[in-house]
C-alpha cells in the first residue's frame, strides 16, 4: 500500500503550560495531513509562546516544514514566538539541513525547548 492509498492519521494534542502552549502532533506530516496541522498552528497564532514537540511524528515532508513556518511567521506577527522540540535523528537533520534551527530554537527534549523559548523572553 503506498502512502496516497493510507488513511492519513494525525492526531494533535494541545497543552497549556505556565508561559506557553503545547502542540504535539502523532503522526505523519506530509501533503495529506498538513492541513490539520496548519489549523492547529493558526489556532495558537494568539499564543505568545508556542512549543511543537514533533517527537511523535516519523515523517515530514516540505509541506508540513511549509506549516511549521508559516506558524512561525504567524506567532511572531503577534509578537509570539516558536520553539521545537525533537528527538528523532531524520527530522533533527532535515530541521539543520534546510537552516529551520537557524529562525527558532531547535532541542532534543520539549524541557530544553521550553528553556530556550523562556531565553527569547528576556
Amino acid at each position: 500500500m503506498n502512502r496516497q492509498e493510507a488513511n492519513p492519521m494525525l492526531e494533535i494534542t494541545i497543552e497549556r503550560h505556565d508561559g506557553y502552549a503545547l502542540c504535539r502532533p502523532a503522526g505523519e506530516l506530509d501533503a495529506y495531513t498538513v492541513a490539520q496541522f496548519r489549523e492547529a498552528l493558526t489556532d495558537l497564532a494568539v499564543e505568545s509562546y508556542v512549543l511543537v514537540d514533533l517527537s511523535d511524528v516519523p515523517f515530514m515532508d516540505s509541506a508540513g516544514l511549509g506549516a511549521l513556518i508559516g506558524g512561525i511567521r504567524r506567532a511572531r506577527e503577534n509578537d509570539g514566538d516558536v520553539a521545537v522540540a525533537c528527538n528523532r535523528p531524520a527530522l533533527t537533520r532535515l530541521l539543520h539541513t534546510t537552516g529551520f534551527d537557524r529562525i527558532v530554537p531547535v532541542r532534543e527534549t520539549v524541557e530544553e525547548a521550553a528553556l530556550a523559548l523562556g531565553e527569547a523572553t528576556d
